[in-house]
């Protein structure tokens, strides 16, 4: 079990918020280290795997102009899956990853280059217009490699998330819970 998908566990208990999440290059990794959690079923609504480029459109809602102009690997498109996911299986948070892990490049794109995403209830004044954000990762390593580092990276955008909107409140109900004072 991931530490990181641990506290995103918690943290999304104690928000009382859900998560879900599609993954193309990371084949449903993302989904089996957040079910690995005890507890998880509290939280986690499902995910969607679109490996092939078409389903991006077809499940999540993936500008269909836009897949075809760039292609699969591409921050928008990540950007609009974590919405598509979202939306699609009723969460409160969506979190995408789409990229290039091996062994030859796609659409243009090198081996390593990958878009980790994440869309939610962000508050009126994040300054984020579209209520999401997301990463561009360069990778090394092989195939495997690529992908945990894949799953780690998208894990930990939304954990930046919450540190980031972090009221106090959250602790304070942890503490609670834990016999703390």
């Amino acid at each position: 079990m991931n530490s990181a998908a641990a506290e995103l566990v918690r943290l999304l208990t104690v928000r009382g918020e859900t998560l879900a999440v599609a993954e193309s290059l990371t084949g449903g990794l993302v989904a089996a280290d957040i079910t690995s959690v005890p507890g998880a079923s509290k939280v986690f609504r499902g995910s969607v795997t679109a490996y092939a480029t078409e389903l991006k459109h077809r499940l999540l809602g993936v500008d269909a102009a836009l897949l075809q102009q760039r292609g699969a690997v591409d921050a928008q498109v990540a950007a609009q899956m974590a919405v598509g996911v979202r939306k699609a299986l009723g969460a409160d948070w969506g979190l995408a990853t789409t990229g290039v892990a091996g062994p030859e490049p796609q659409d243009g794109q090198p081996v390593g280059t990958v878009f980790v995403a994440v869309d939610g209830p962000f508050a009126a004044d994040s300054g984020s217009a579209g209520g999401g954000k997301v990463a561009a990762l360069r990778l090394n390593g092989d195939r495997a490699e690529i992908r945990m580092e894949s799953v780690r990276s998208v894990l930990a955008l939304l954990l930046e998330e919450f540190a980031s909107e972090q009221t106090g409140n959250e602790l304070a109900q942890d503490t609670e819970q834990n016999g703390g004072f």
